[in-house]
């Protein structure tokens, strides 16, 4: 046919379409590879003037591999690492933080571990990813926080602990101990359940928390230092400690009652302070006033006794004298409070009437109280 010997087809010659000219590339066109390649050749070739296997070659690209193998022993240390260099596998030296050069490989190498950091290892609960919350939820683990107290109680104990490298021991820590984490969480597990097991459950559910951490946080750093860890136990915490969940309302009712108990205590007690001083205040104040009433009637019956026996002795003296002074003292003290009327009893007291009460006319005047002897009647004397 003719048009087969035209070429591109019934359309003419070259790529070309029924609508005119074929497809056209369109964009920058892309480097040619082997163009890239001939220039640098070319370039080296002119660096070189004795070629690539000249002894001036040779030696350019051994220096420049010598530079860049010295270049490579430069490494950067982070602000929570510690750098540990080996040479040939053996540790020499630590690293601080910053940039810092080492002998190239194989000669040296470092290891570059988190030794500022400060981990925290969580024992009896585990976080897990929880779809419905579209975040991570807290997981009890009831075989890692059981533990059975010295009572012969079990109680549920959550704990973290916060545990960090030495700063003088990173080669111990990187050398001497296969998994750091876990040889941490074995020990911790370890050392709260001899601790736990080696108290009652009541103090450690209400105040002996304090005194449980620092024991478990000493028994630790012992038993981690005897393995040569290089690991520092800063701090112990107790998150949670309960009875089991299977007796914890019983044990809640329980502790109600202690709680009970502890209060009608110390309402007795407080009644007690303030009802016992003042029973014996009271019973002092009696027995000083029994007291005092001893005394003053001792005293008041050696007076007597004394002017008894001074009367007597006068009275040996002169019995007639001594009589007669008694009689008017006695008389005296009688009469002393009564009402009286004296007349001479001559002409002018013949009209007086006998019975006349002149007791009521006359004022009346306060008797004073005598001991041991009656009262007077008031009326005339005659």
């Amino acid at each position: 046919m003719p048009w087969k010997n035209q070429g591109g087809g019934p359309w003419g010659s070259g790529p070309k379409g029924p609508w005119g000219s074929g497809p056209q590339p369109v964009g920058p066109r892309p480097p040619d590879l082997e163009d890239l390649l001939r220039r640098a050749q070319d370039r080296l070739q002119q660096l070189l003037p004795g070629g690539y296997f000249s002894g001036i070659g040779i030696a350019i690209v051994l220096l420049a591999a010598i530079a860049i193998w010295a270049m490579s022993g430069f490494y950067r240390v982070q602000s929570e690492e510690l750098g540990v260099v080996l040479r040939f596998g053996k540790y020499v030296r630590d690293a601080q933080p910053g940039l810092n050069y080492h002998l190239p490989y194989p000669i040296e190498s470092v290891l570059l571990p988190k030794a500022l950091r400060v981990s925290t290892l969580s024992i009896g609960m585990t976080l897990i990813d929880d779809p419905a919350r579209r975040g991570r939820t807290m997981r009890d683990v009831p075989e890692e926080s059981l533990m059975l107290t010295g009572d012969e109680n079990i109680v549920d104990v959550d704990f973290t602990v916060l545990w960090r490298i030495k700063p003088k021991g990173v080669a111990d820590f990187l050398f001497n101990i296969q998994n750091p984490e876990g040889t941490v969480k074995a020990v911790a597990e370890s050392a709260m359940r001899e601790v736990v097991g080696k108290s009652n459950i009541q103090p450690i559910l209400t105040g002996a928390r304090t005194t449980t951490e620092a024991s478990v946080q000493e028994l630790m750093q012992k038993t981690l230092d005897s393995y040569g860890s290089g690991i520092l136990v800063q701090q112990v915490q107790m998150q949670k400690v309960d009875p089991p969940a299977q007796v914890i309302d019983s044990f809640r009712d329980v502790q109600a009652a202690r709680a009970d108990l502890e209060r009608l205590q110390n309402e007795a007690q407080t009644y007690a302070n303030r009802v016992v001083p003042d029973a014996k205040g009271r019973a002092a104040q009696i027995i000083q006033v029994a007291e005092g009433y001893k005394q003053q009637a001792v005293a008041e019956a050696k007076g007597q006794s004394a002017r008894f026996l001074k009367v007597y002795d006068e009275y040996k003296k002169a019995p007639e004298v001594t009589r007669q002074r008694i009689y008017l003292e006695t008389m005296e003290r009688i009469l002393g409070g009564s009402e009286k009327l004296v007349y001479d009893g001559g002409s002018s007291g013949q009209g007086i009437v006998p019975y006349l009460p002149l007791s009521e006319l006359t004022a009346r005047r306060p008797v004073p109280p005598t001991t041991g002897q009656p009262q007077p009647q008031s009326g005339a004397t005659r």
